[in-house]
């Protein structure tokens, strides 16, 4: 007779995920678990929770890239398990960031002769590389200064009121007073003049933005730079300029080649980018140039040789992947300089599809410029009754991520919707964005004020005990109270990081 056997709880076989215990149980979220499961289960379980997630194509808020070619895919997860940092080991991944490197620099038109090697640096993204830069221009300047027998426990930096908060977290972590200019409605980047101003003998560099994070904007790097070789005539000072070209490196060589923000203008000094935004690849990748050697003081290199052999280093992070090295030399020989000015100008047109589009709603107001980064900042005309974070709140509900955020001071009372054209949102996307976005207004249209649905208020005059004449506040008056708690609300949680 043949007998039949029960899998114990301990057998680990699994012919159906979803038949068995491993979905029928809660997993520890915070400790992990004490005994195994099959890899087909917990690729499952993660698997699913991912499902909640947001999809990457449709995230309009963020500037980094989400769609890549899929030979490209091939190589990054070939590379997947190479440590960048041993470059002894791998010498051909050391050698492809070197040519990035130099690819990079010479488009920046940095002045190198026809055998000169680029100064320059792999990051895993923009953040690092401002903190490289930064940390540059405040030896260089702290060394000018023990020279000539001045203090130096001052620095700081200009920038404007706009940047990105990794600029701030910089000045915190390395002790570098920020000085920012504030901006003004109708003018969302740093004044050029106003910057000038607040430079002083302490000030390590004025940080200039090419493609502002707020509307894409790009700074006028070109009269910052004359403003400054005057004063700099006139103080005997020589303060530098760094540029943060992490959105707009990508695209001003392409779409607008005349265009003189780069080491053209002899006071910048360094240049960043993020490879991961318009560079075309993947999260995260940045890289820092150096108009010079000189420019990099020799003692913030390290030289290490237990790896294998004598490997300069000049980085804030040591292990990390090659996949993204790999990438953007995929896509800087793929693509080539024509391949770029392509998706740079789709990109540009589907911005002025989408633009086109909500102008014609006559609902909003475009805050975006044409020439800069191809996004759309956008406000409404009218948010009384309903305001920008509901229309980003309804719009999830269509799937698509468009951020709403206060610009920062003294333009805080100004909120704005963004959106983010990136190389995989095409025309039929834009055009979809915007029927959907009008749904919204009409959705919003037909609900009560969010304002006014709570409080009904009228003017009304009544004595008092004592016989005082109280008069109570209008429905427009409450409302506009209750906007100005709302808007400081929101400013608390609010932060001028949007990424």
């Amino acid at each position: 007779m043949v007998l039949s056997k029960t899998a114990s709880e301990s057998d680990v076989s699994v012919h159906s995920t979803f038949a068995s215990r491993y979905v029928r149980t809660s997993l520890p979220r915070f400790k992990m678990p004490e005994n195994s499961i099959p890899k087909e289960a917990a690729y499952q379980i993660i698997n699913d929770e991912l499902m909640l997630d947001g999809n990457p194509r449709l995230n309009l808020a963020s500037f980094v890239t989400t769609w890549m070619e899929p030979e490209c895919d091939k190589l990054i997860m070939a590379a997947i398990n190479k440590n960048y940092v041993d470059m002894d080991e791998y010498p051909v991944t050391t050698e492809l960031q070197n040519r990035c490197v130099n690819m990079i620099a010479h488009l920046f038109n940095a002045p190198l002769g026809d055998s000169e090697t680029a100064i320059g640096v792999g990051t895993v993204g923009s953040s690092e590389a401002i903190m490289l830069a930064g940390l540059a221009f405040k030896r260089r300047w702290q060394n000018k200064r023990r020279a000539e027998g001045k203090p130096c426990d001052k620095p700081n930096i200009v920038t404007g009121a706009n940047v990105q908060v990794c600029w701030e977290k910089f000045a915190r972590y390395f002790e570098v007073e920020l000085k920012e200019v504030k901006l003004r409605e109708g003018y969302y980047v740093m004044d050029p003049a106003k910057a000038v101003e607040m430079v002083d003998e302490n000030t390590i560099c004025v940080a200039a933005i090419l493609g502002s994070t707020l509307n894409g904007e790009f700074e006028d790097v070109k009269l910052l730079n004359d403003l400054l070789v005057e004063k700099n005539k006139e103080t005997g000072w020589d303060t530098p300029i760094h540029v943060d070209a992490a959105s707009g490196g990508f695209i001003a060589p392409f779409l607008y080649p005349e265009l003189e923000w780069d080491f053209r203008l002899p006071l910048v000094k360094s240049i960043n980018v993020s490879g991961h935004k318009y560079g075309l690849v993947y999260a995260g990748i940045g890289w820092v140039i150096w108009r010079n050697k000189e420019d990099l003081p020799e003692e913030l290199i390290f030289h290490i040789n237990y790896l294998g052999a004598d490997q300069p280093t000049f980085t804030l992070n040591f292990s990390k992947g090659s996949s993204q090295v790999i990438a953007q030399y995929y896509q800087l020989i793929r693509l080539g300089y024509e391949g770029y000015q392509n998706i740079m100008e789709n990109c540009r047109e589907n911005a002025l599809v989408l633009k086109a589009g909500l102008e014609k709603t006559g609902r909003f107001n475009i805050v975006s410029k044409d020439n800069g980064v191809p996004l759309v900042a956008f406000s409404l005309k009218d948010n009384s009754r309903h305001d920008e974070f509901e229309v980003s709140d309804y719009l999830r509900r269509f799937g698509w991520i468009v951020p709403a955020y206060t610009m920062p001071p003294d333009a805080q009372h100004v909120t704005v919707l963004r959106v983010v054209i990136r190389e995989d949102f095409s025309r039929t996307l834009a055009e979809r964005l915007v029927l959907d976005i009008q749904k919204v207004l009409n959705e919003l249209d037909a609900l009560p004020s969010k304002l006014t649905s709570k409080v009904s208020v009228t003017c009304e005059e009544k004595k008092g005990s004592n016989g005082t004449v109280i008069v109570k506040k209008t429905a427009l008056e409450t409302q506009k109270e209750i906007t100005t708690v709302w808007k400081k609300f929101v400013m608390q949680r609010k932060t001028n990081g949007v990424c």
